[in-house]
């Protein structure tokens, strides 16, 4: 009974932390994360990383993500698309360039230096849709924007690892055509799914004469979309968010938010936030301290700045291509998989993993208070112009 017990320590302390961090005026998921990593190896050593807690916190992120495409404004995602393809492009150019050019600065050899620009052009929004959610922002332009943009890194991130697998050779043969197929693929039959399927599978299966039939069929197509999203080279989140959007135009839209809300937050949302915080790790990153704090910044300011200058071509103000760009620093559990994946490869030497994973730790961590304090001025700046025009008109 020992993983109750780590339950229990969890469940007791995210919201605990999640409350002293409102009190404090910070996003309550911050308190979450920072309580991770006071209960995990890095500090009291409470609750350890294990199978039960990946998977809880897989089902925790996949939920996270299907309530924000339940939430998610169709028409306004599909007006800000090009305004997504901006921010996902150069929030990819100006990282990739900064960790390249960080990697080679402290001496690492090529792969390793274009493996980890790869890896730092990766976004992850699942906890900037926890903070756009608190602060009610999750259906404005900006969100919408960011959420558009998280779909459109996840998948050219994808293509552009494996184009640097082929060329470098990792042992593995690589075809990019069919990679990129792959993903047309999904595409196509998610939308097509969504349109047709959907909708007549949840009127079928409502009718099944059982305790809460919608929610179980909301719930089998959110973990179907997933998987087939992770089948087809993508991360499962975009699945999850797909499926979220799908019954969002039905008409069980109002009833599958109003009860999974209570399943997602009352155990497995909790268990993801606090998971990312038990993956941190001091040991060894003494000696590779300036390597740490000069990779952080970069990774930091680069995402930030290029989603920022992608909105900014589109047509976002100033104060909103900011807040569009803190909403893109999070690299959470993509980067994660990432750098797993070329720790397996060869790409990510070793004795560098640790350092990796703690700076995209910290980019996890300092994303929520970035955004809330950008999405607070880009509110401040609307209010004035809208005062502005009241007094010109009266």
């Amino acid at each position: 009974m020992e993983f109750i017990l780590s339950l229990v320590l969890i469940l007791f302390f995210t919201k605990i932390a999640g409350s002293l961090s409102v009190k404090l005026g910070q996003p309550s998921v911050l308190g979450k994360l920072i309580v991770g990593i006071i209960l995990g190896p890095a500090v009291f050593g409470w609750v350890e990383s294990n199978e039960f807690i990946h998977y809880i916190s897989e089902i925790g992120v996949l939920l996270l993500m299907f309530m924000a495409g339940l939430e998610t404004d169709l028409k306004q995602l599909q007006q800000n698309w090009k305004a997504a393809f901006s921010v996902a492009v150069a929030g990819i150019i100006l990282p990739f360039i900064g960790a390249f050019g960080v990697a080679d600065l402290f001496g690492l050899n090529i792969n390793s230096a274009l493996f980890l620009g790869v890896l730092f052009s990766a976004t992850s929004v699942s906890i900037t849709v926890q903070v756009l959610k608190d602060m009610d922002k999750l259906n404005s332009r900006e969100g919408t924007t960011i959420l558009g943009a998280a779909v459109i890194d996840d998948v050219l991130v994808v293509i552009l690892l494996a184009v640097m697998m082929s060329f470098i050779g990792t042992g593995e043969q690589i075809s990019v055509p069919l990679l990129i197929g792959k993903k047309l693929v999904f595409f196509v039959v998610i939308i097509l799914a969504s349109w047709i399927v959907v909708p007549k599978f949840m009127k079928l299966l409502s009718s099944l004469k059982v305790t809460e039939p919608i929610i179980t069929v909301a719930l089998i197509i959110c973990f179907a979309f997933s998987y087939f999203a992770d089948l087809m080279g993508m991360a499962g989140i975009i699945g999850a968010f797909a499926a979220g959007i799908a019954i969002s135009q039905t008409t069980f839209k109002q009833t599958v938010e109003h009860k999974i809300e209570p399943i997602a937050y009352s155990i497995f949302v909790p268990v993801f936030f606090l998971s990312i915080g038990l993956n941190v790790s001091f040991d060894g990153v003494g000696a590779q301290l300036a390597f740490v704090l000069v990779l952080t910044i970069v990774a930091i300011m680069t995402k930030m700045f290029g989603g920022a200058l992608g909105a900014r071509l589109t047509g976002f103000n100033n104060k909103s291509s900011m807040a569009i760009g803190s909403g893109m620093i999070s690299r959470g559990e993509v980067a994660l998989i990432i750098a797993s994946t070329g720790l397996q490869a060869g790409l990510l030497l070793p004795e560098y993993f640790t350092s990796v994973i703690l700076v995209v730790i910290v980019t996890t961590l300092v994303a929520p208070p970035i955004l809330k304090l950008f999405f607070k001025e880009s509110t401040t700046v609307i209010s004035k112009r809208k005062d502005q025009k009241i007094e010109q008109s009266l």
